[in-house]
């Protein structure tokens, strides 16, 4: 059976190669090609993934690594979707293209749900398909549900186990099994890039230094690009209140020169030396070479791959706000802000850690029921099996610690607990009508 493993970020290669090593695809023997998938806005200004420093020490697991974006240019790879009668001719042409040959094929991809990976699963549609996950996302619900000829061919969803005692919802909906990529395996994978990343050794003065992750929130529409700065200024004070005078910053792989800029000149003011991390590798790979004491964040997978797999202790900053402005209510990012806001500690301006507002041993009894509901209320046409425990959740456990997780709005549009009460109509009459009244006097 041919293997074609589908992947467009460095961490999902990482993961992959994990996968493989801890024997989730089978022995040796088959053939074994990675296609890498540039899904930036602007690829041709954004070096792939397979260009990376590092990459190397990877790519020893693949038979051949080769390029979409090459193959699909002028199109790019998020946005393509192929005619449902170009699906067979594209099987046939892409088998012979890539050698892959006219036996079964096995595909791994990232979100099934939006090209490149649906293309693939539609034009392979004799494929076996099995989906790993791309961090914190796969704990909520699948944001659209791939029709039900391509979810009956996925095998299982593989994903790193982020959140002790919580599996990922991502494609519950069709039953289908899930699978943890081994955490030891994972480490490994991540010391062998590190080990390959020129200079990543190299820096022992910056061992022990905490570390602040950029996000890339303004491009998303979730804060403005002053809120972004502020934010990350936000972090960095908290940090330099408990004393430290070198700071280590991750930006996100498509952070501007303006939230760096920004963020040296608040660095500046508050007297610390800020060392920025702008190699494009995982900041996994930074914990690997330089075991930070400490990691800041809003909502980024970093924040749990740090306290989960490393030990290094991490903070939030910005999740209440975060909370307020991601829109719609379906917003995929909710879930990980919802989950960095709820398990992880917080730190503020005046460098105290505030402990998570749900303990680690608390999962079953406060953590599940919070993500139920609110993964019901982004997708309840998807999860109309879970009504009633959202419900329930929200008629016994909203208060002023859990609000902050549910809009108003929203739960008033499924009829759900905690939903303001509509106004009688005639209340409604008189306002109105006393309205007109001052407006005609």
């Amino acid at each position: 059976m041919a293997q074609l493993f589908v992947a467009s970020t460095f961490f999902g290669a990482m993961s992959l190669a994990a996968a493989i090593d801890s024997g989730r695809f089978g022995p040796g023997g088959q053939r074994r090609m990675l296609l890498v998938s540039n899904n930036a806005l602007a690829p041709e200004v954004v070096s792939p993934l397979d260009a990376a420093p590092g990459f190397e020490a990877l790519r020893s697991r693949f038979d051949e690594v080769v390029s979409w974006n090459e193959l699909l240019w002028p199109f790019h790879p998020s946005t393509w979707q192929p005619r449902e009668q170009e699906w067979p001719l594209l099987n046939r042409l892409l088998r012979h293209y890539w050698n892959l040959g006219d036996g079964p094929l096995h595909l791994v991809v990232e979100s099934i749900q939006v090209p490149p990976a649906r293309a693939f699963a539609e034009i392979f549609d004799d494929a076996t398909v099995t989906v790993y996950s791309d961090g914190l996302m796969s704990y909520g619900p699948t944001r659209e549900s791939p029709p039900r000829d391509i979810a009956t061919r996925i095998d299982r969803v593989l994903y790193l186990d982020l959140v002790p005692g919580l599996e990922p919802l991502l494609l519950s909906e069709y039953d289908v099994p899930r699978a943890v990529i081994d955490p030891e395996a994972f480490r490994s994978v991540v010391a062998e890039a590190a080990k390959a990343v020129d200079g990543a050794a190299d820096r022992a003065d910056l061992a022990g230094a905490p570390m602040v992750i950029g996000q890339y929130l303004a491009a998303l529409g979730i804060l403005t690009a002053a809120e972004e700065d502020e934010l990350h200024a936000r972090m960095l004070r908290g940090v330099a209140a408990r004393g430290e005078r070198t700071v280590l910053f991750k930006p996100h792989p498509s952070t501007t020169a303006r939230t760096c800029g920004a963020l040296r000149a608040a660095a500046e003011r508050l007297g610390v030396r800020l060392v920025e991390l702008d190699d494009p590798v995982p900041v996994e790979v930074w914990y690997e070479a330089l075991h930070p004491s400490l990691v800041v964040g809003a909502f980024s997978t970093g924040l749990s791959t740090a306290s989960r797999y490393y030990g290094i202790p991490v903070a939030t900053v910005g999740t209440e706000l975060l909370l307020e402005r991601i829109t719609p209510y379906q917003n995929s990012n909710r879930i990980p802000v919802t989950l960095a806001d709820a398990t992880l500690p917080g730190l503020a301006e005046d460098g105290t850690i505030r402990p998570p507002r749900i303990p680690a041993d608390r999962t079953g009894e406060e953590l599940l029921p919070l993500l139920v509901a609110v993964a019901y209320c982004m997708q309840n046409s998807a999860y109309p099996h879970l009504r009633d425990q959202a419900a329930a959740y929200l008629a016994h456990r909203l208060d002023d610690g859990t609000r902050r997780y549910f809009k108003k709005r929203r739960l008033a549009a499924l009829r759900l607990p905690g939903a303001p009460r509509p106004w009688p109509r005639y209340v409604s009459w008189l306002a109105s009508g006393a309205r007109r009244l001052r407006v005609g006097s």
